[in-house]
């Protein structure tokens, strides 16, 4: 079986004594799955006993299409059909004779399981998982803390694959950003493959894909990270990136605000903020209005907010918890604020904050300097920083979606941020979805502007 060039590259660090994780790929063709599947077999097979895992979002797609590659590359290894014996029930390919063996495994989150604890007793020798882009940083982060299995025995390092298409989730703000601007941590590598570094495709792929809508070409076809769904979009994925290393955002009053869940899949996330510094964030899963009050309360006595200082969104159960504290409630569809005597030109109150934090982040104004400290039951750290903006295509705030100015009317905050694959209230704080749901949902958006009358 020949590689291409790119992947030999790939497989260069995959086998080296330094790199632990490595992103392959950037667009459709370029050989990704049969790259991981020639390397966990070469491994499987060059260590006895060795344990791998091979992943993606759905064990459906993982049986249908990874599975079959892996018997391709067998074959195309000469491998006899008995040197491979996949069991379903167990989710496990035993390779060769010596005992080595292939764990099968969905990367899929599920309200039950959100932390993967699932995964908590798994001992792996290495991982490979398949367009990880559809998985979450939380999963990445999981599989990667598994890397254990007779490494010392063979003297190996810790060795974990992604493979995916061009994508705005934690791939692009772990690997290619970085990869772009020259910042890649030493332990991690990106190697582009994209249609024209594989020889041995069909020539019919590549008008296939140039028949495809524009996005999808550049995204598939050209290899594009920088693609825009709607260039309508108030914020550039790279600013929003950005707002969690931006250095020099001035301090100043402090304020709490709080977006209120209850027992729920949902979660309440409190953020104190200095000035435009977003300093702490607690998150808070299935627990009464009475408990989150009460946690509000302790960390407004311990940072000196004054109750004036402290917003909850109003609508739904925050109401109660505004009521609990007599602080300020937010409304999504209260009257825009007026700005020095001035009436506002926005359809609510939701739409003139989220044009005002569009400007701060573009000017670098804001930062969000502590991740995510969950309570008891939550687990591992929110990951904030991965999912950040993580949507379609990239853009994040649509103008039309927001209703800003006379232009429209907005949508709830479910409606309107569907379609970027992120859910994202509409109010005042951080917006904590568990990590890697079933949607994608992700820690990203908050608006606090309007406290600042």
């Amino acid at each position: 079986m020949e590689l291409t060039r790119k992947q030999t590259e790939a497989l260069d660090y995959l086998e080296d004594g330094k790199t632990i994780e490595v992103l392959f790929g950037g667009g459709a063709g370029g050989g990704k799955s049969v790259l991981g599947c020639y390397w966990l077999l070469k491994c499987a097979l060059k260590y006895p006993g060795s344990r791998y895992l091979m992943a993606r979002r759905a064990a459906a797609t993982l049986r249908q299409t990874t599975l079959n590659t892996l018997r391709q590359v067998a074959r195309l290894q000469g491998l006899p059909d008995s040197w491979l014996r996949v069991n379903d029930q167990r989710g496990e390919v035993a390779v060769g004779t010596a005992g080595s063996v292939i764990l099968m495994r969905h990367l899929q989150a599920r309200p039950s399981d959100p932390e993967f604890d699932e995964l908590g007793s798994l001992e792996i020798t290495g991982a490979f998982i398949d367009e990880c882009n559809q998985v979450s940083l939380r999963a990445w982060n999981v599989v990667r803390s598994r890397i254990r299995y007779r490494l010392g025995e063979y003297g190996l390092v810790p060795k974990m694959l992604g493979t995916c298409n061009p994508s705005k989730g934690f791939v692009y703000s772990r690997f290619y950003k970085p990869f772009r601007d020259g910042t890649l941590e030493p332990d991690k590598r990106f190697v582009e493959s994209l249609l024209r570094d594989n020889p041995f495709i069909s020539p019919h792929y590549a008008e296939s894909l140039r028949g495809l809508d524009s996005r999808s070409v550049q995204r598939l076809l050209c290899g594009n990270w920088e693609y825009q769904d709607d260039p309508m979009a108030l914020m550039a994925y790279d600013r929003i990136v950005d707002v969690f290393s931006n250095t020099g955002v001035a301090s100043g009053e402090r304020f709490i605000t709080a977006d209120i869940a209850r027992f729920g899949d949902d979660s309440t996330v409190i953020c104190l903020w200095n000035g435009m510094r977003c300093e702490k964030i607690v998150v808070r899963a299935r627990q009464g209005v009475d408990a989150t009050a009460g946690d509000i309360s302790s960390l407004s006595s311990a940072a000196g907010v004054p109750l004036s200082h402290i917003v909850c969104d109003e609508d739904g159960v925050g109401g109660g918890v505004a009521d609990l504290l007599k602080c300020k409630g937010f409304c999504n569809n209260a009257s825009p604020v007026d700005v020095r005597g001035k009436k506002q030109n926005f359809t609510n109150l939701k739409s003139q904050c989220y044009f005002l934090l569009a400007d701060a982040v573009g000017l670098a104004d804001a930062t969000v300097q502590q991740r995510s400290t969950h309570g008891a039951g939550d687990g591992a750290e929110t990951q904030a920083r991965a999912h950040v903006g993580a949507g379609a295509g990239g853009g994040c705030f649509g103008r039309g979606a927001l209703g800003g100015g006379a232009e429209g009317s907005g949508e709830g905050g479910a409606g309107a941020f569907a379609r970027c694959g992120r859910c994202a209230d509409d109010a005042d704080v951080f917006r904590a979805a568990p990590a890697g749901g079933d949607e994608g949902f992700g820690e990203i958006f908050w608006i606090r502007h309007f406290l600042f009358r």
